[in-house]
């Protein structure tokens, strides 16, 4: 990739699953968000418009690589939708304006196109979902990751037990271990623990 986080603040990376939207957790969630007192970027899951993507690829017969470009758009419009929950939320496309947004006491919502089409380290398929996309860019920016999920995880849980049962993707443990991420999950039963972690009282 042509960008490296040189000269980039360093905020939690939270991803708001689009399955949030569908138990009617994501307006909390995002009010939340939006009164952080630390610097946040949000990563939107694709939500419906990536499962409409699924759907039409058997009909439509179009390859893994497109389907891939096709759910990064799809995680753009899901941008689109949370940036008009609140005024402190806008939507970035690279590192440079993630940095501009947090220094500007704005809150980033990225839409990932731009900087993953063609990053190696992004699996170019339908194994490598939004929590791949979010520990890449925690990644890049040396940042802690947070997913927000619409179940709960017991303590103690590693990531390659979450992915095999279907709670993480695939793809998502091999970027953490490579990055030494810090990550933490949080179901519908963690909402105090997010909002102290928001508030600067947890641990990052």
């Amino acid at each position: 990739m042509a960008e490296n986080s040189a000269d980039t603040v360093s905020p939690l990376v939270v991803k708001v699953g689009g399955s949030l939207a569908e138990t009617g957790r994501m307006p909390a969630a995002l009010s939340l968000i939006a009164a952080a007192r630390v610097p946040v970027v949000v990563v939107p899951g694709g939500g419906p418009f990536a499962d409409s993507i699924r759907a039409l690829q058997p009909t439509m017969k179009f390859g893994e690589a497109l389907a891939h470009r096709l759910a990064m758009l799809a995680m753009h419009q899901m941008a689109e939708l949370i940036v008009v929950q609140n005024d402190r939320f806008t939507v970035v496309q690279s590192l440079a304006e993630i940095s501009d947004a947090v220094r500007g006491g704005k809150v980033p919502v990225w839409a990932p196109l731009r900087m993953i089409a063609g990053d190696a380290a992004v699996p170019a398929g339908w194994t490598a979902t939004s929590d791949t996309l979010a520990a890449r860019l925690a990644e890049l920016l040396g940042a802690p990751l947070v997913l927000l999920k619409s179940v709960d995880v017991e303590e103690g849980a590693s990531l390659d037990d979450l992915a095999a049962r279907g709670v993480i993707d695939p793809v998502m443990p091999s970027i953490v271990a490579r990055g030494s991420l810090s990550w933490s999950i949080f179901g519908p039963s963690g909402e105090a623990r997010f909002r102290a972690l928001l508030a600067g009282e947890g641990e990052r």
